[in-house]
């Protein structure tokens, strides 16, 4: 099965494995599933680096693409369609543009989201499947 991971899922599964749940662990490491990561995490935490809400372990943001394809995951990109229409997401609690745009591909591509984000539960009557 497919699943893309949220931004903090990433850097738990590179740096801190013991915050993933084991059903997020689980499908991870299966080596069935195909792990992808939304070219908008990158963005996100570079961002943060850059204005010290975020701090990584000892690497640099442009570093964290080698780490990720290390970890077996794929790097999903944004096609035009995707950001074009992603004004089409109803606005709900969850108001990250981050996020918004990782749940707006997930919908899209109809591939399952692991987070631990609860806000975005609200989200599934619109097609996110979600997974922790």
């Amino acid at each position: 099965m497919n699943y893309l991971i949220d931004t903090h899922v990433l850097l738990w599964s590179l740096f801190d494995n013991d915050k993933l749940s084991k059903t997020a662990s689980s499908i991870i490491i299966n080596p069935d599933n195909t792990i992808f990561v939304s070219l908008i995490s990158f963005w996100e935490i570079s961002l943060k680096y850059n204005i010290n809400k975020l701090s990584l372990n000892n690497i640099i943001p442009e570093e964290l693409p080698k780490y990720t394809e290390k970890a077996g995951f794929e790097i999903l990109s944004l096609s035009p369609s995707e950001v074009s229409s992603s004004y089409r997401l109803p606005k709900l609690k969850h108001r990250d543009p981050f996020g918004r745009l990782i749940i707006w591909q997930c919908i899209t591509n109809n591939i399952c989201m692991i987070s631990k984000n609860s806000d975005l539960s609200e989200y599934k009557e619109f097609g996110l499947q979600i997974a922790w």
